[in-house]
């Protein structure tokens, strides 16, 4: 079983099943309206959904894709998690932490490149693995519900072909924005997008 192909702007038959949830659309309207991608390239992980978006400097939809994201429910990281064995990880501990990031091309140990989303926390996107085979990551990728889509010590989990067509040049050519959507949250809260806040636009681009 594989997971679902690349996903093109709206026009692919995966459209419908990968689209962006409302609260998707509200933060990808205001980081239009307001420039806070800085004039980067930059993704939305929407963790509700289990899917990243990757979008332009302009803010153009470049493609979307299932993911596999932290295994525990929360949104922020322990203190020093970076830092400690993975064996000593505990289930709940083992969050993706939601916010905005200025992304890092990286390499891991492994000699892998991947991109750096928090590496004080040790949070990337990577390629998913399926070295570990009880896991069954490549089958949780590909089922259309976002129940088994948590798995993870925190990492975003990638299917190849999309991270090689779409995050390896993009996000992983130069620092990006990521913005991680909380799941235990307002969105509007975590990333202050209270309308009237920035620009003239604002409010209306807030509007779903």
């Amino acid at each position: 079983m594989t997971p679902p192909p690349v996903v093109q702007g709206t026009q692919s038959s995966q459209a419908h099943a990968l689209a962006r949830s409302q609260d998707a659309n509200q933060l990808i309207n205001w980081i239009n309206a307001t420039h806070n991608n800085d004039g980067r390239t930059f993704a939305i992980i929407d963790k509700k959904a289990a899917l990243l978006h990757v979008f332009d400097a302009s803010g153009q939809a470049l493609g979307s894709s299932p993911v596999l994201l932290g295994l525990g429910v929360g949104d922020d990281s322990v203190p020093g998690i970076g830092e400690r064995k993975m064996s000593t990880i505990l289930p709940h501990e083992r969050t993706t932490p939601a916010g905005r990031f200025v992304s890092e091309p990286g390499v891991n140990l492994q000699g892998e490149d991947i991109v750096w989303v928090d590496y004080d926390t040790s949070v990337s996107i990577h390629r998913v693995r399926t070295t570990n085979k009880a896991d069954r990551r490549l089958e949780r990728l590909a089922t259309p519900t976002t129940a088994d889509n948590r798995i993870s010590y925190g990492c975003v989990n990638v299917p190849v072909a999309f991270y090689d067509a779409l995050i390896k040049p993009g996000l992983g050519a130069a620092p990006a924005i990521i913005y991680v959507m909380p799941e235990t949250r307002l969105a509007m809260v975590q990333f202050g997008m209270q309308p009237g806040a920035s620009s003239a636009g604002l409010a209306s681009a807030l509007k779903p």
